[in-house]
């Protein structure tokens, strides 16, 4: 099991907390200008795009490997839009941008391991309450 932890310590617009990975890996500031604005610190959104993007990698590189193809390198970068909303905001949509070196392998191929990999990586899943688009580009080294 995988744990995160977060304090906040005053007012939504005033305050500041700090977010921490179970393992230790990882701890960071944050607050309303890193989350709202373009202040210093990270955010949650910012770690769920890592999250996203670190699973579909993964997830891509097994499909990859189970149809006899597997990846030199897998690269993902995930954008994570974050909206007002009725009542709040939302997170409207993340933009998954891979480009995987796959030796011998067809684009037609590929992109389906890609969309199958959207559909199934267990992130994906998780925010399936999310539109998630996906932009998969085959490269060669």
């Amino acid at each position: 099991m995988a744990t995160g932890s977060a304090v906040w310590e005053g007012t939504l617009k005033e305050g500041k907390g700090t977010m921490r990975l179970g393992s230790g890996a990882f701890e960071g500031a944050y607050s309303f200008k890193s989350r709202f604005e373009n202040g210093t610190g990270t955010n949650p959104e910012e770690l769920i795009g890592a999250a996203e993007a670190g699973c579909f990698s993964m997830a891509l590189a097994l499909n990859l490997e189970k149809v006899g193809h597997p990846p030199k390198c897998v690269r993902t970068t995930a954008k994570v839009t974050l909206e007002a909303s009725e009542g709040g905001f939302k997170i409207t949509t993340i933009e998954l941008q891979t480009k995987a070196d796959v030796p011998g392998i067809s684009a037609i191929k590929f992109q389906e391991q890609a969309v199958l990999t959207k559909k199934t990586c267990p992130v994906s899943v998780a925010l399936a309450g999310t539109e998630i688009k996906l932009n998969a580009e085959l490269v060669t080294s």
